[in-house]
């Protein structure tokens, strides 16, 4: 009975909290009940017992990416500035393509809800298991797309960097050489 009052909880903060990070005027926080759900998705890690998502989830997602988030929002923008709201045409499309990638992703898990139930009698994997999964180079292992996901985060990176040191060339600051 806990274990269901707590499930629900996290969902209607998950819920919650993704709601208001798509909806808010004010990036920080928007990125900041970024982090309240991807903390709501550890705790249901947890409660199904799956502890090493749950650290993963805290450690990597929680930590690491949110602060490459905030960085990346103090970088190239003024955290204070509202963001304007897009109308007309724009709009409607992106509800007709977000209830499109909704069915689609509906699609597919009911097609693939039969492939869990092969796996329900399995044994949970052990840490050797996992990692030899995440960095293994053989079939059903991992190293590639782990190796270009630090390629992508460092090209995020390097990207901000660029695009806030172009704005600052544009307000005509002076720069560090010049004091």
């Amino acid at each position: 009975m806990t274990e269901q009052i707590i499930f629900y909880l996290l969902a209607i903060v998950v819920t919650v909290f993704s709601i208001l990070a798509v909806t808010s005027k004010r990036i920080v926080r928007s990125a900041t009940y970024l982090l309240f759900v991807l903390l709501a998705t550890a705790g249901l890690y947890m409660l199904l017992g799956y502890y090493f998502l749950f650290a993963v989830q805290v450690s990597v997602y929680a930590g690491g990416i949110m602060v490459l988030f905030i960085m990346a929002i103090f970088l190239t923008h003024k955290p204070g500035n509202n963001v304007s709201i897009k109308q007309g045409w724009r709009v409607r499309l992106s509800l007709l393509l977000s209830v499109a990638g909704l069915l689609l992703c509906g699609e597919i898990i009911l097609n693939n809800t039969i492939g869990i139930v092969r796996f329900a009698g399995k044994e949970e994997p052990t840490m050797q298991q996992i990692g030899t999964a995440m960095l293994g180079t053989g079939k059903q292992q991992y190293l590639l797309s782990f190796e270009m996901m630090s390629i992508l985060l460092l090209a995020c990176i390097v990207g901000a960097i660029l695009i806030a040191r172009k704005t600052k060339t544009e307000k005509n600051e002076p720069n560090e050489t010049e004091l």
